[in-house]
């Protein structure tokens, strides 16, 4: 009891200075009075003493968990400090120590303010991402093609892990890229409703119609945004191809209406006046489809027109086809006359004509045939010119030596009459012509037969082959000077005869007998002089129109034929003709006065 009453006044001591002290001691007091036991007294000591530990440990414990809840406090603090650093990408924070000191409150209050500062920070970055990703999200649906798009914070996601400047500028810059991918689509949309625009235009077509039915949208009056999908622009794309290929579909056509028209007006001989009326289709032939771009130049309209005019002029040409094939034939003949090549024969001039009539015939390709016929011909008498122009002066060459026999047949051309001096002049020119006759004939020979081996054909001149008649005429030439040979050795026996009468009788012959032995040898050279002008003749009607009777008629040029086997022979028939009157000239001067 003792012990317990040194502790009790220890205590009741120490409570004596305070309230707690003064409310024991007043007890003490009531329990002197009352006269209470001492084992309840320390009972009642003991239970309050008990009592006070508990208000103790629970003050305790309380202080405890607040203690607690302030290092939790702090701890979060500094991890959500921590994480909006590392989620905005910064290192620290200007003004915020790295260690911090003094007690749990103190700490916590000088970091309260740097984490409202980085919360608020977050808020703001936030706000630009949610910004430039809401920006993305909605060009990237109009790029997509999304009509409807839902702008709302909600359906925008935002990474809040990482809100560093870095990924904004990722984020900004994919915004730029799809900004410019915008105004790229933007810029092909509308170069394709002007492309679409024009071609409508120069198709006659409503540019509003096509454009709308590819996609409301493109068309302003809607009065929404243009849909720049891949979609729409691979429709618009198509729309271009097509629109495009129609017009070229319809601009081949009106070049072959215009081709058509012109051959139409060419073969009927149209007058200025009417082509006017359809210059616009025939001007197009010589421009490409890139370079029409008028509007309503390949309107259906005008195609239909300009088919209707070629359909008429088609009737009208069927009508004055026997005519034109008339004109052709006449053409071509003309051609083959001018050049002595073969004519066509009448009978397929006829055949021709019955078909036209009939309407067997294509009038198109019989005016074409015609075409390349006459074609062929001037390009076959374009080869024959040269060798043509050697005919002709081998032709006035012979009229010249023709002229200059009958000339030197001439007793009286020495005589001193009017034009005497013009015709010695005349035949001084014949000579030198004449003398030249040779080459001439061998060098047209020459090229004849160059032209025969070019063309593997036999040229023609008049339906005679040519290098007939210039053989043939070589044959005549040379049995001519084989005549005149024989002519000068037989006057040269004749003179020999003479001047040994005058020697054997010592006289000269009387003027009687003198006329007498000129008149005989006149009258053998008066015997020749027929056969010259056979020969003469012969071989100019070979070189002449009315040496050959031409068939007079009108068909398609043909490839030259053989010579006729009797004309032919017939000139080989002159040789021998002309052998036999060469013998009998010389039968003439044979006779008692012959050696």
């Amino acid at each position: 009891m003792g012990t317990l009453q040194t502790p009790m006044r220890t205590r009741s001591s120490a409570l004596l200075e305070t309230s707690c002290g003064y409310l024991l001691q007043e007890l003490q007091m009531i329990w002197d009075e009352v006269g209470e036991d001492q084992f309840e007294r320390e009972k009642v000591l003991l239970d309050l003493e008990q009592e006070c530990l508990e208000v103790y440990r629970r003050k305790v414990d309380s202080a405890n968990i607040s203690r607690a809840r302030l290092h939790q406090e702090l701890a979060d603090s500094e991890a959500e400090f921590t994480h909006l650093l590392l989620s905005l990408g910064e290192r620290s924070l200007p003004g915020r120590p790295e260690k911090m000191a003094g007690t749990l409150k103190e700490q916590l209050d000088s970091i309260t303010p740097a984490l409202r500062e980085m919360q608020l920070r977050k808020e703001d970055r936030m706000k630009q991402f949610r910004a430039v990703q809401g920006q993305i999200q909605k060009i990237s649906a109009e790029i997509a093609g999304h009509s409807e798009y839902d702008d709302s914070s909600s359906s925008l996601i935002v990474n809040e892990n990482d809100l560093s400047l870095k990924k904004l500028e990722e984020y900004q810059i994919e915004l730029q890229r799809l900004h410019n991918e915008k105004s790229d689509r933007l810029q092909r949309v509308e170069k394709y409703i002007s492309t679409v625009q024009k071609l409508s235009a120069t198709l006659g077509m409503d540019s509003s119609m096509i454009i709308t039915k590819v996609h409301p949208s493109l068309n302003e009056l809607c009065g929404i945004s243009k849909n720049i999908s891949d979609s729409i622009l691979a429709k618009l794309n198509s729309t271009v191809e097509s629109l495009e290929e129609e017009k070229q579909k319809r601009l081949e056509k009106l070049h072959h209406l215009g081709k058509a028209l012109k051959n139409l007006w060419n073969l009927m001989d149209t007058p200025y006046e009417d082509r006017l009326m359809f210059s616009h289709v025939t001007n197009l032939l010589s421009v490409s489809s890139v370079e029409i771009s008028n509007p309503g130049s390949l309107t259906l309209h005008i195609i239909k027109q300009a088919e209707a005019e070629v359909e008429r002029l088609d009737q009208l040409k069927a009508s004055k086809m026997k005519e034109l094939f008339l004109k052709k034939q006449i053409e071509l003949t003309e051609i083959c006359n001018r050049t002595h090549m073969e004519i066509p024969s009448r009978s397929e001039m006829e055949n021709i004509i019955n078909l036209i009539n009939s309407g067997e015939i294509d009038h198109a390709d019989l005016l074409t045939s015609m075409d390349e016929q006459i074609s062929k011909a001037k390009e076959e008498a374009s080869s024959r010119k040269a060798i043509m122009e050697k005919v002709e002066k081998w032709i006035q060459a012979r009229d010249e030596e023709r002229w200059l026999e009958e000339y030197s047949m001439d007793e009286n051309r020495y005589r001193v009459s009017r034009g005497a001096h013009k015709n010695l002049k005349r035949a001084e020119r014949a000579r030198v012509t004449v003398n030249k006759l040779p080459a001439l004939v061998d060098s047209l020979i020459a090229k004849t037969k160059c032209w025969e081996e070019e063309r593997q054909k036999i040229f023609l001149y008049d339906e005679v082959p040519l290098l007939a008649m210039l053989e043939e005429y070589n044959l005549l030439m040379q049995e001519k000077e084989e005549v005149k040979q024989r002519q000068r050795e037989k006057k040269k026996v004749q003179g020999q005869v003479v001047i040994g009468q005058e020697n054997l009788f010592g006289s000269r012959p009387s003027t009687s007998s003198r006329r007498l032995s000129n008149t005989s040898l006149n009258g053998g050279f008066s015997n020749a002089t027929p056969l010259n002008r056979r020969l003469s003749l012969g071989i100019q009607q070979l070189g002449s129109n009315s040496f050959i009777s031409v068939t007079q008629g009108i068909s398609f040029t043909k490839e030259g034929k053989k010579p006729h086997g009797h004309k032919f022979f017939a000139r080989h028939g002159i040789a021998s003709h002309l052998r036999e009157e060469t013998a009998s000239v010389v039968s003439t001067f044979s006779g008692p006065l012959s050696p």
